[in-house]
């Protein structure tokens, strides 16, 4: 192999596991380390304030100004005792990422000196540049001003010297810029909305709170490889490189012993989260070599989002301290499983109960069932909208495989739930439902106790499956903010909700009760929703057919599917919502537009520079190696015996010249395509007009390339291969 590779892979191969400082105390004594939580704000602040403080995070009070400076001082006073010297409004724009600005805790004294101070004002409220981050033209270059405001319902926290304030991010003129701002908005519709129709069942419910659980994946890589692969570097993900001998065909690597390096790191990495009071509980293999996951316990969706894009700047930091980079890209190497996260979602009252849970008597699996089948309506009605809630370039790499869900919408529900609703939805009757729970099943081994078995089985190739007391959002891609998937759901159920009541309350003022009115509009919505429901194989090609023949959203172009966003129904969803108004909706698909042709115009720039600079010099090069063979043997043989022994050379000769020749051109083409398209001034145009003609280029030239990779000698191609990225030693 190359010089350089052959230094880049031995020295990971020799990578030895960092020694992790493991805390003497147990994990309960050190988690939410250094959060300000309610235990710090009881002894930081005076009882009143935190009497008030704790009214505007459970009951959703207005946040008083008068009340804010005495707050700063109780948090600076306790971030300071952990060694903090700065502040920053940690917020969340289109940008798929975090921004934070850094200021230190100081002013002039007026007497030539420097005090420590941080105000109510500083904490309430900060002034980024709305214009910097993307805003869909809401903010034009020369109009700076935006806000950002704190939201107390997330706890602030202190990483290394600086305290952390999570805020919302708005423009100017009053509409957001972020994924935090619409995400609290659809909280609170789903909350008014689900407490309304709990007072059916039962009248003391005066809170509803949508839960969270999310399952991270990831991938990790040597650091030293990942330097040397130019295309990891700038896109997350290989632009080329053919698959490995053994992968993950075996079928070994899941739920396989965690390698000694990586262990390592996952404990280094729990610690931090803990410390940080991110639940972390579970950590194993996945199915593709060198990937994994991690996931937490279920958290209020909100402070669950702010976790998960903690999690993944912790992440990559801590991954650096063990010679390690974190891959978040859903789809880093063709040929192996890509990357999601999973949304477990569900609905909880103040009363503790959870709505997607089955209950004891006829009345609460009523109450369940009411919830579950306008989850599945509000999923029907709105399936394109969930669809582009997570679809992305990156996203749709992974999408549709067989190693994800599809990219077309549906709900699995389960045998057993399945018979209860086909039940109802045949039923004369207005009878309530008795729903069983899980069974034993007892193994002919006297060793093992009786296993509980749940009475419905699980279905991987769901993007929206039920799965016991909640529904599991599957199709949500790994680097992704949760937010996006999570607003347009609890969106679209309160939306659903509000409809539901107002119908059933129709039927009871025209004289009819409540209970039957209940199951009379439940069992419309089970008939009109049935489309969406499937519980077989979402991979297959017969269930394309058989969704767009119930009228599902079956779009495959990442550009067109972002056009739900503007759809009459998905504005008028969102505005009846209080969610976000057609303006913000506009401004964020000219931000979603616009990023999906940056991905690929940066994909194809450094595509046609490695091919330049590293494919087709080194392919040429052992080329022009093969052709002095050639030369040479006519001096050593006669004319007969030189074309038998250098017919296979001359064969691959041609194949290099093929390939190289195909390369070349379609670079070229690749680079008119792209100036053609850069002069379309509409971003929804531009951005089909790459996904139609660059996109598809950049599989084209990776064919290529990759026969490439098998012709060419080891010892002459630089770049590291997959054999050497994907296994960890």
């Amino acid at each position: 192999m190359s010089t350089l590779r052959f230094r880049v892979v031995e020295k990971a191969f020799q990578a030895k596991p960092v020694e992790v400082a493991v805390p003497a105390e147990r994990p309960s004594d050190y988690f939410a380390k250094y959060v300000f939580n309610r235990e710090k704000m009881f002894k930081y602040l005076p009882t009143a304030v935190y009497n008030r403080l704790v009214d505007v995070m459970d009951h959703g009070a207005t946040l008083d100004r008068d009340i804010a400076d005495e707050v700063a001082q109780g948090m600076k006073k306790w971030a300071m005792e952990l060694g903090a010297t700065h502040y920053t409004h940690w917020f969340q724009p289109l940008t798929e990422g975090t921004a934070e600005k850094h200021d230190a805790f100081v002013e002039h004294d007026g007497k030539g000196g420097m005090m420590e101070e941080f105000s109510g004002k500083l904490l309430v409220q900060q002034e980024p540049d709305a214009s910097s981050f993307p805003n869909g033209g809401i903010r034009n270059t020369f109009e700076a001003r935006g806000y950002s405001a704190w939201d107390p319902s997330s706890p602030v926290f202190v990483v290394d010297d600086t305290l952390c304030i999570p805020t919302v991010f708005i423009a100017y003129t009053g509409e957001s810029l972020d994924y935090k701002a619409p995400l609290l908005k659809a909280l609170r519709a789903v909350d008014k909305a689900a407490v309304d129709v709990c007072h059916y069942f039962n009248p003391d419910v005066k809170k509803v709170v949508a839960y969270l659980g999310w399952e991270q994946e990831y991938f990790l890589v040597d650091e030293g490889l990942y330097a040397a692969r130019p295309d990891l570097l700038l896109t997350g993900r290989t632009l080329m490189g053919h698959e490995a001998s053994k992968n993950q065909q075996l079928e070994d690597h899941y739920f396989g012993a965690i390698p000694t390096r990586v262990a390592a790191f996952m404990k280094d990495l729990e610690i931090q989260a803990l410390e940080l009071g991110i639940p972390v509980k579970t950590r194993h293999n996945e199915v593709a070599p060198n990937q994994f996951e991690l996931a937490p316990i279920f958290e209020e969706c909100n402070l669950a989002v702010d976790h998960n894009m903690l999690i993944m700047s912790l992440m990559r930091k801590v991954a650096r301290t063990h010679g390690f980079r974190v891959l978040l890209h859903e789809k880093p190497f063709k040929g192996v499983n890509g990357s999601g996260k999973h949304n477990n979602w569900s609905l909880g009252t103040d009363t503790g109960v959870l709505l997607m849970s089955p209950g004891k008597t006829p009345e609460e699996n009523l109450r369940f069932i009411t919830f579950v089948v306008n989850t599945l309506m509000a999923v029907y009605r709105h399936n394109g909208l969930l669809k582009a809630s997570i679809m992305s370039a990156t996203n749709a790499h992974r999408l549709g495989a067989n190693e994800a869900p599809p990219a077309i919408i549906s709900s699995f529900l389960g045998t057993q739930l399945s018979r209860v609703l086909d039940h109802m939805e045949e039923s004369s009757t207005d009878e309530l439902v008795v729903l069983s729970g899980k069974h034993g099943m007892k193994l002919d081994i006297p060793q093992i106790p009786e296993l509980l078995i749940d009475n419905t089985d699980r279905n991987r190739t769901s993007p929206f499956a039920f799965t016991g007391n909640r529904f599991e959002f599957r199709a949500v891609g790994s680097e992704a903010n949760c937010a996006s998937g999570m607003i347009a759901l609890n969106a679209a159920v309160a939306e659903q909700l509000v409809i539901f009541k107002n119908e059933v309350d129709e039927l009871i003022g025209k004289g009819e009760a409540k209970i039957p009115a209940i199951i009379q509009v439940l069992r419309k919505y089970i008939k009109l929703s049935k489309p969406i429901r499937f519980d077989g194989n979402g991979y297959s090609d017969e269930w394309k057919e058989e969704a767009k023949r119930r009228g599902l959203d079956c779009e495959t172009s990442v550009p067109v599917i972002f056009d739900n966003y503007l759809s009459p129904d998905s504005i008028k969803m969102f505005e009846s919502t209080g969610v976000m108004t057609r303006k913000e909706l506009e401004a964020r698909n000219e931000v979603k537009w616009e990023t999906y042709t940056k991905k690929i115009q940066i994909e194809a720039r450094v595509l046609g520079d490695l091919v330049m600079n590293h494919i087709v010099p080194v392919a040429t090069e052992y080329q022009t190696k093969l052709i002095d063979n050639v030369y040479k043997m006519r001096g050593l043989f006669s004319e007969e015996e030189t074309r038998k022994l250098s017919a296979e050379n001359l064969a691959i000769i041609r194949k290099i010249a093929e390939h190289t020749s195909y390369i070349k051109e379609h670079v070229d083409s690749m680079i008119d395509a792209r100036k053609v398209a850069n002069k379309i001034t509409d971003e929804r145009e531009k951005a089909v007009a790459y996904h139609d003609t660059i996109a598809p280029m950049l599989e084209q030239i990776r064919y290529h390339i990759d026969k490439l990779e098998l012709i060419v000698d080891d010892q002459m191609w630089t770049l590291p291969k997959y054999r050497e990225l994907l296994f960890i030693r």
